[in-house]
């Protein structure tokens, strides 16, 4: 048994994840555990339903649910933005000196403002801060939540699918700042300790793609589901229950505009690829859209696999460990797949920075570790 396939259910455990279990085996001694809906549940019911399985606590489906406003707000811009005026460039650049979008500044402040007024969040971290901030206003809850408000903005302008992705983790004790004894040089390192853990302590992870629909995708470690927005009635609709990733695909989807930087070993797996990978036939396809959530929802659902790998002008690739490779592994992993760095999984991986950035393969198990074989 391959290693994705032997960890792939299984997820770490905090102490307050373990209570919730126990509670819940108690609960169903007494043949009082609510059964979730299914296809055609809306988000708000689910959640509720989550809660009332003992699944997740009050305090972190209010987080879900104001995730879940944000990126309606977004989508909503999203929509408008080429008669808004919310096109091009927003004149900064952000930690990674890249050009921010006008876009990319809204939905950062779009984000922060639902996640401070839920009072549930101790520590928020954005691909778009330079370090991650302490909220003052939390009053219960203390999780914290990585976020990237929105990927593949360079799309915008052109109409292309673009996507947020989110992680929430629980918040080490011992690290949530004081805000009445301490100072800010203080605050801000307990906040960096919060955020740097591995991504095998995501208690939830869920990206939501705004394209011709908008789908909202989230896992809480027992499956991964997906709601798509009915604009009809404001709400995300339960239309993908327990998403399976197929076990293989012959899809890929990588820049080959960067093929001359790349490894040997990463050349040689294209070039297989080309000529039907490991079990020769037909040639894989290429598809790339050159957006993260876009690219890696048609991998999930059709299976094969996606990748940003490092390069010679890149060693570690563009993608950051936090905010989109963890996230969208834990997914992955959820719904039967893998995510790697190309020599192991990407949730074993303990982050020594924020913005840290790692090459990311994700996809069915049996194409990324059939890449690992060459790497």
């Amino acid at each position: 048994m391959s290693a994705f396939a032997a960890k792939a259910p299984t997820r770490a455990l905090t102490k307050t994840v373990a209570s919730r279990r126990a509670a819940k085996s108690v609960k169903a001694t007494r043949g009082v555990v609510a059964k979730a809906g299914g296809l055609g549940t809306p988000f708000t019911t689910w959640i509720l339903q989550q809660e009332m399985e003992e699944n997740i606590d009050g305090e972190l489906a209010v987080v879900l649910s104001s995730i879940s406003l944000a990126c309606k707000q977004i989508a909503s811009l999203v929509q408008r933005a080429g008669i808004a005026g919310m096109t091009g460039l927003a004149g900064e650049t952000n930690v990674q000196g890249e050009d921010q979008k006008k876009l990319d500044v809204i939905s950062n402040d779009v984000f922060c403002d639902v996640l401070r007024q839920t009072g549930r969040t101790g520590v928020i971290a954005s691909e778009e801060e330079d370090v991650p901030v302490a909220v003052e206003e939390t009053f219960g809850g203390n999780y914290v939540v990585v976020f990237d408000p929105l990927d593949g903005s360079s799309n915008i302008d052109a109409a292309v699918s673009t996507g947020s992705i989110w992680g929430i983790y629980e918040s080490d004790s011992t690290c949530i700042p004081d805000f009445s004894s301490e100072d800010a040089a203080k605050i801000e390192e307990k906040c960096v300790m919060n955020v740097c853990q591995p991504g095998n302590n995501l208690l939830c992870a869920g990206y939501c793609m705004y394209s011709s629909s908008t789908i909202l995708v989230l896992t809480i470690g027992q499956g991964v589901y997906g709601f798509t927005l009915d604009p009809t009635v404001g709400e995300f609709i339960m239309s993908h229950e327990k998403i399976q990733v197929p076990k293989s695909g012959k899809i890929y989807s990588f820049n080959e505009g960067n093929y001359a930087m790349w490894t040997d070993g990463l050349k040689k797996y294209m070039d297989s690829l080309k000529t039907g990978g490991k079990d020769g036939g037909k040639p894989y396809s290429a598809r790339y859209i050159g957006s993260l959530v876009g690219d890696f929802h048609r991998t999930i659902l059709y299976g094969g696999i996606y990748g940003y790998p490092g390069d010679a002008k890149n060693p570690n690739g563009k993608l950051r460990l936090l905010y989109e490779c963890a996230p969208m592994s834990f997914i992955a992993e959820q719904a039967g797949g893998a995510g790697s760095d190309g020599k192991g999984r990407i949730l074993d991986i303990m982050p020594d920075k924020v913005h840290q950035r790692v090459p990311f393969f994700t996809g069915s198990v049996g194409e990324v570790e059939y890449l690992e074989s060459f790497m």
